[in-house]
């Protein structure tokens, strides 16, 4: 078994053993360029509550899912690709660090969320869509309508 390097053994997570479970999940995002919008395949950390989502058939933009143990997923301060995803398929911005928090919200799901995706296997049978696109370079503008309307009495003392 592959050791877990000490940099997120150590800094990001004290207690994070190389035989704790996790899921990676290879996601198809978008890149804007040049007002085009180009796919893309992201390799990412998948948190115990979105799986659970993707389970009860929510649209995604997950191809594919792989359970693995911490020390599968890192290895010597840098992540390991799953074999069975696409050498094309990028790592996520901040891996570690998601790694570490997505690894964590496991450890309270002892049951049903492991059970669908036993530890060393992969699954596909998600309601994959791309019709809302996840992009990765977009800028964000905020304006006065996106805030929510209150009635002038929300602050008031009654």
């Amino acid at each position: 078994m592959n050791q877990v390097s000490d940099a997120i053994a150590a800094a990001l997570a004290a207690d994070l053993q190389p035989q704790d479970y996790g899921v990676v999940g290879l996601a198809t995002c978008f890149l804007r360029q040049e007002g085009e919008l180009e796919a893309v395949d992201i390799i990412e950390p998948v948190p115990s509550a979105a799986l659970e989502a993707i389970l009860k058939g929510i649209p995604t933009s997950y191809r594919m899912v792989r359970s693995a143990t911490v020390a599968e997923l890192w290895d010597q301060g840098r992540p390991v690709r799953p074999a069975d995803f696409p050498e094309t398929a990028s790592f996520c911005e901040a891996f570690d660090e998601r790694l570490v928090a997505a690894v964590r919200t496991y450890r309270d799901r002892a049951g049903s969320v492991k059970e669908s995706v036993p530890l060393g296997t992969t699954r596909a049978d998600f309601n994959y869509s791309t019709e809302r696109k996840r992009l990765l370079n977009g800028d964000r503008l905020v304006k006065a309508e996106d805030n929510v309307k209150q009635h002038a009495y929300t602050h008031q003392v009654l």
